[in-house]
This record gives C-alpha cells, structure tokens and sequence, in this order.
C-alpha cells in the first residue's frame, strides 16, 4: 500500500490513464480487424487513411510502439494491394 500522499495520487492518475490507453488502443485494433475482414478494394482504400490515423496517434502518445504501427500499416498497404 502507498505511504504517501504523492504516491496514493499517482496510483489514481495510471489507473485512469491505464484505462483511457486501453480504450483507444482497443478502438485500433478493432478498426485494424475490420479492415482486415474488408474484401471490396475501393472501401478498403477510403478506410485506410483512418486506421492510418488512428495507429501514428497512439505511437506518438507511446501507447503502442512506433514499429507496431509501421508493421500494422505495412501489412494492411500489402493486404490492400492483394484485394482483387
């Protein structure tokens, strides 16, 4: 348990930050999946400068790793790229 009032604070600050980082690395993986599940190239195309967006947000906030993301983005530019 904390012995200081500092420590205590500190304590309540990551366990919001902790869930507010959950929420938005959640809210990516989901957009991820569903790109992934698309199959027409042109919805698949439109939907891409979002996920985009979204991944380059949460490694600037380090909530993911900048090389996540570019794996992420590489592997949905090579997922787009194969849709007929």
């Amino acid at each position: 348990m904390a012995n200081h009032k500092s420590s205590e604070k500190r304590i309540r600050q990551d366990k919001k930050k902790t869930l507010h980082n959950k929420y938005y690395a959640k809210t990516a993986r989901n957009a991820v999946r569903k790109l992934r599940a698309i199959t027409d190239k042109e919805e698949a195309v439109q939907m891409f400068p979002k996920v985009q967006k979204m991944l380059d947000k949460l490694a600037k906030n380090n909530i993911i790793h900048k090389n996540k993301a570019a794996n992420i983005k590489s592997g949905l530019c090579a997922h787009i790229q194969n849709l007929g």
